[in-house]
């Protein structure tokens, strides 16, 4: 497998050092990549601002692409489903595979707690991060909204004088230090809390799977995949 590293930030520089035998461009541009040299698939860990370069170049050039970059807008998103009608894509807000089961256990349990439940969700992250609230935080999110009979209002923090309502789901973004990631799910009821944690401890879990996505993507049809496609 040839890939190249499209984000030469942390994230970037991680994997680069997990799959260092596979890692064969490291870049800020398909453009540094020469149009004679074989690539198997894109592996982007770049700025959001970049996307929308990215998929036209990754298009012409007929390269396999997971994306794990996120806070990107609407307009973005409907690119990147355009573009994935002429190339393989997998879009991934989180590449863990602890967070991918998370979300395969909100899908059953959703539906058995929503009624007697309030549902929040809390994520934490370091003090650079510029997105708020986290995408994979915005996945969970997505995630609980598809598994409830209906859908529920979201709040993003709390101030003043409101009472919470019954069909709501808070979403709270904490930023400080140098944590790499934390998300917790809470359902709170009656007498009872049950709490769903994940703590990334380092980037290398973040790694370890983009490097399982690109290897799953590698020579598919075209077509808009995610991290559910690796485990179904």
């Amino acid at each position: 497998m040839r890939i190249a590293m499209h984000g030469t930030g942390t994230m970037g520089k991680t994997i680069r050092d997990i799959g260092e035998d596979k890692i064969v461009a490291f870049i800020d541009s398909i453009e540094e990549i020469s149009v004679n040299e074989k690539i198997d698939v894109v592996v982007d860990f770049s700025h959001f601002s970049k996307l929308n370069d990215l998929l036209d170049r990754c298009v012409e050039r007929n390269y396999p692409l997971v994306i794990a970059t996120t806070g990107y807008s609407g307009e973005t998103l409907e690119k990147i489903v355009e573009a994935s009608k002429r190339i393989p894509i997998l879009l991934s807000s989180n590449t863990s595979l602890g967070i991918n089961a998370i979300n395969s256990i909100l899908e059953k349990l959703v539906p058995k707690l929503e009624e007697n439940f309030d549902i929040e969700i809390i994520e934490k992250h370091h003090n650079k991060k510029i997105d708020s609230p986290s995408g994979t935080a915005i996945t969970l999110l997505e995630t609980i909204q598809n598994s409830l009979h209906e859908k529920y209002d979201v709040v993003y923090g709390r101030e003043g004088m409101a009472k919470r309502e019954k069909k709501e789901i808070g979403v709270h973004a904490v930023r400080g230090g140098t944590i790499v990631g934390e998300h917790t799910i809470i359902f709170a009821g009656e007498d009872e809390i049950i709490e769903i944690s994940h703590k990334a401890l380092s980037k290398k879990i973040f790694a370890v799977g983009a490097l399982k996505c690109a290897d799953f993507i590698m020579g598919k049809q075209p077509k808009l995949y995610t991290m559910k496609d690796i485990f179904n």
